[in-house]
């Protein structure tokens, strides 16, 4: 397995430590550096940005003198940098040609380093693992992302499925399992990947509630890691679930909830 690599830096009142493959990006502000990471997470520390950028090592770019950015992190260039959490970052414009290079560069070395320790090989070894979700009521899958040169995620590939999956993608597991997505559904929907991309790189949760076009069908997903490489899926049909209020501690759990949503959606 591929050692896990941290660093460590000083708080106000204590030391903390943080996985590297965790860090989406780096943004100094005056003499404070703020690292933001995954779990929309942001801690804050006086160091500066060339310690940072030393212990954070070579999967990290400088795109302008005040900030450090993830390669891994990284969806599109255009104008602005577009990170796979849906956040955007400014950057030195007459460099873009330079920080394509490097990105590129350091993507694809850094995906050529996942490994395939213990990822089931066949179809018949990803359906052992998998068993016990044979039979329930709910759609689950695992999906290996599909990724480009550029280390653009671009696809992914169903590798286990139950029948509820296939009841809910409207297709037979045998055509399913083994093909790619895009190959299904000639109307795939970025969002999704995305997220997918998230999850995969950043061992992230998450959860989407959306609509998907493909199956023409509002759906609730949470995806999260399962091997290198790999995503996670429970797909739920939204139009059937029921939500059971049954106390007051249900009505706060789902104010919990409704406020995480609306905190990160700055509404």
């Amino acid at each position: 397995m591929k050692e896990t690599k941290c660093i460590t830096i000083p708080m106000k009142k204590n030391e903390i430590v943080i996985k590297i493959d965790t860090v989406l990006y780096v943004f100094m502000e005056r003499n404070i550096a703020e690292i933001h990471a995954s779990g929309d997470r942001v801690y804050k520390t006086r160091m500066t940005l060339s310690e940072l950028e030393d212990q954070l090592g070579d999967g990290f770019i400088k795109v302008h003198r005040g900030c450090l950015v993830s390669a891994m992190a990284i969806h599109e260039v255009t104008d602005k940098i577009h990170l796979i959490n849906g956040e955007t970052l400014d950057y030195v414009v007459r460099k873009k040609k330079e920080i394509l290079t490097q990105l590129y560069a350091k993507q694809k070395k850094i995906i050529s380093s996942f490994n395939d320790a213990g990822i089931p090989k066949t179809e018949e070894e990803y359906h052992a693992y998998y068993r016990s979700f044979d039979t329930m009521p709910f759609a689950f899958t695992d999906i290996e992302m599909v990724f480009d040169e550029e280390r653009r995620a671009v696809d992914w590939i169903f590798r286990y499925g139950n029948s509820a999956l296939a009841r809910l993608e409207k297709l037979p597991l045998d055509k399913l399992i083994g093909s790619s997505f895009g190959s299904l559904f000639s109307n795939m929907d970025s969002k999704w990947l995305r997220s997918y991309e998230c999850v995969t790189l950043y061992g992230e949760t998450l959860e989407i509630i959306d609509y998907s076009p493909e199956i023409d069908t509002y759906l609730d997903v949470i995806c999260f890691p399962t091997f290198k490489g790999h995503c996670g899926c429970l797909l739920f049909d939204i139009s059937e679930v029921k939500f059971a209020h049954e106390s007051s501690d249900s009505e706060r759990a789902m104010m919990l909830y409704f406020g995480k949503l609306l905190e990160r959606n700055n509404l």
